[in-house]
C-alpha cells in the first residue's frame, strides 16, 4: 500500500457575505459559487486547467441546483474534464468537502480539489403544501382534458399558501436559536458574555480588514467589495438594547440578533493538492490539512444540538495524541455566542469529560486570546455550507502569515452534529 501524501492547503477565494436580501438579492446559489471557484481559478491561473474534483454544495437549494458543483466549476471557467460532486452536512459542507478531498489526495486517487459552499436565504425555494404539489404532478401527468379537470376536483384556494422555509429541527420543532436558549441555560451563560464576545468577533474582524488581511482572500461580486455585517461601531450599550430573538416571551431569553449570527448570503472555496501538483505549478502551500473527524450527538435527548463538536474535537485530539497545549490558533465557528460559550466551558467541566467524552482529566481551558483572532461568523456571517471553506482558507493563511504552527477548526451543524479539523503551517 501507497504512502499517504500531505494534504497542502494552496489558498482560498471567496465572495463578499451578505446579509440575506441585500446585496445578493437577486442571486442564486450557482451564480454564487461560480463567482468563488472563478476567483480561486484567476488568482492561480487554473483557468482551462482540470482539477481532479470539486466537491461542495448547499444547505437551501432548490431542485435546480441537483448538479451545483459540476455546473458551477464550469461556470469557473475549468477545464470541462473537472468533476463536480455534491455533498451537504448543513454547516459542516465545505470543511468535510476538504476533509473527503484531503482523504483522496492522500491516499492518491487524485491530486487536486476545490472544497466549496454557497447558500443563499435571498433565493429560498419556495414551496407549496403536499395536496397542492400531488396536483401538480398529477396535472403534468394528465393527458386528456377530463384528465386535467379532475386533478382540481376538491381544490380550494387555502392549498396555494407557501410552505415557509424553516430553521426547526424535525426530531424536535425546535430552531437552533430555540435549541441554544437551552444551551446557554444549562451552561449558565449569561447575556453579557455572549454581547462580549459578539462585540469581540466584530472588532476582531474590523481590524483584520484595516490591516488589509482579506484583500487576497475576497472576490468582489455583484458590486459588493466587502462583508456588510462587521460592525465596526458597535458597543455593548446597542448590544444591550436588542431584544431577545428566540424566547420572546419568557423573560429569560438571552439570545439576541446582536450575539446570533444572521441569515447570510454567500460562496467561498478552497483549494486543496498533493505537493507534487502544486509545485509543478508553482503554487504555493500555506498549509496541510493533516486530520478531521465527524461526530453526533442525541440532542433530541436533550444532549444540546450545537455540542457535538465538543465530542468530534475530544475524539480528533485523542488519535492525534495532542493536547489544547499543542494548539496555537482556535477557529471556532460562533453560530451563536452562547454556542461557543457552552463549548468552551463543557470542555473543561469534570463531569461533561467523563459521562459524554470518556476523559477521566478534562480536555481543559482555551486562552481566549488564542480564539477567532481575526473575528469569525458572528461578524463575518453565515452562508450555511460556506462558512467551512471561509474558516479553512483564513487559518491557512493565519498560520501562514502570523508562523503559527497549527490551528484546530470547529464548526457545529444542525442535526446534532460536528466537524472539525487539525491544520499545521507549512515549514
Amino acid at each position: 500500500m501507497a504512502e499517504t501524501r500531505k494534504v497542502a492547503i494552496v489558498g482560498s477565494a471567496r465572495i463578499p457575505f451578505t446579509r440575506g436580501h441585500t446585496g445578493y438579492a437577486a442571486e442564486s446559489n450557482l451564480s454564487m459559487m461560480g463567482a468563488a471557484l472563478g476567483g480561486l481559478a484567476e488568482r492561480f491561473n487554473l483557468k482551462g486547467e482540470k482539477i481532479d474534483e470539486v466537491m461542495g454544495g448547499a444547505v437551501i437549494a432548490h431542485s435546480r441546483d441537483f448538479n451545483l458543483a459540476r455546473e458551477a466549476a464550469l461556470d469557473a471557467g475549468f477545464s470541462p474534464r473537472t468533476p463536480g460532486t455534491n455533498l451537504q452536512i448543513a454547516c459542516g459542507t465545505s470543511l468535510q468537502a476538504a476533509l473527503t478531498l484531503g482523504a483522496k489526495i492522500a491516499t492518491g486517487e487524485i491530486d487536486s480539489g476545490i472544497a466549496t459552499g454557497s447558500d443563499t436565504v435571498s433565493d429560498s425555494p419556495v414551496v407549496f403544501g403536499d395536496k397542492f404539489q400531488h396536483r401538480m404532478i398529477d396535472l403534468s401527468r394528465a393527458r386528456t382534458g377530463g384528465e386535467r379537470l379532475k386533478v382540481f376536483k376538491g381544490f380550494s384556494f387555502g392549498e396555494l399558501k407557501p410552505v415557509a422555509p424553516s430553521t426547526q429541527e424535525p426530531r424536535t420543532g425546535l430552531s437552533m436559536g430555540q435549541h441554544c436558549e437551552l444551551m446557554a441555560r444549562e451552561w449558565g451563560i449569561t447575556r453579557e458574555d455572549q454581547d462580549a464576545l459578539a462585540l469581540k468577533s466584530h472588532r476582531n474582524a474590523a481590524k483584520a480588514y484595516d490591516e488589509g488581511f482579506h484583500d487576497d482572500l475576497i472576490v468582489p461580486f455583484a458590486g459588493v467589495l466587502k462583508d456588510n455585517n462587521v460592525r465596526a461601531d458597535t458597543t455593548l450599550e446597542k448590544m444591550a438594547t436588542m431584544k431577545p430573538a428566540f424566547d420572546k416571551s419568557s423573560g429569560k431569553g438571552t439570545l439576541t440578533a446582536a450575539n446570533s449570527t444572521p441569515l447570510t448570503d454567500g460562496a467561498s472555496s478552497v483549494l486543496l493538492a498533493s505537493e507534487e501538483w502544486a509545485k509543478a505549478r508553482g503554487l504555493p502551500i500555506l498549509a496541510y490539512l493533516t486530520i478531521g473527524q465527524v461526530a453526533a450527538n442525541n440532542f433530541a435527548a436533550g444532549e444540546g444540538l450545537l455540542m457535538a463538536p465538543t465530542i468530534a474535537v475530544s475524539e480528533m485530539l485523542r488519535r492525534s495524541n495532542l493536547t489544547f497545549a499543542d494548539i496555537d490558533l482556535f477557529e471556532i465557528h460562533e453560530a451563536f455566542a452562547a454556542q461557543v460559550l457552552a463549548t468552551l466551558k463543557a470542555w473543561k467541566d469534570p463531569e461533561y469529560n467523563r459521562k459524554v467524552l470518556d476523559r477521566e482529566t478534562p480536555l481543559g481551558e482555551i486562552d481566549p486570546e488564542k480564539i477567532n483572532v481575526k473575528g469569525s461568523s458572528l461578524a463575518y456571517g453565515h452562508p450555511f455550507a460556506a462558512t467551512g471553506a471561509r474558516i479553512l482558507g483564513m487559518t491557512a493563511k493565519m498560520l501562514n502569515t502570523e508562523q503559527k504552527q497549527r490551528a484546530l477548526i470547529s464548526v457545529c451543524t444542525a442535526g446534532g452534529m460536528g466537524v472539525t479539523a487539525l491544520v499545521e503551517r507549512a515549514a
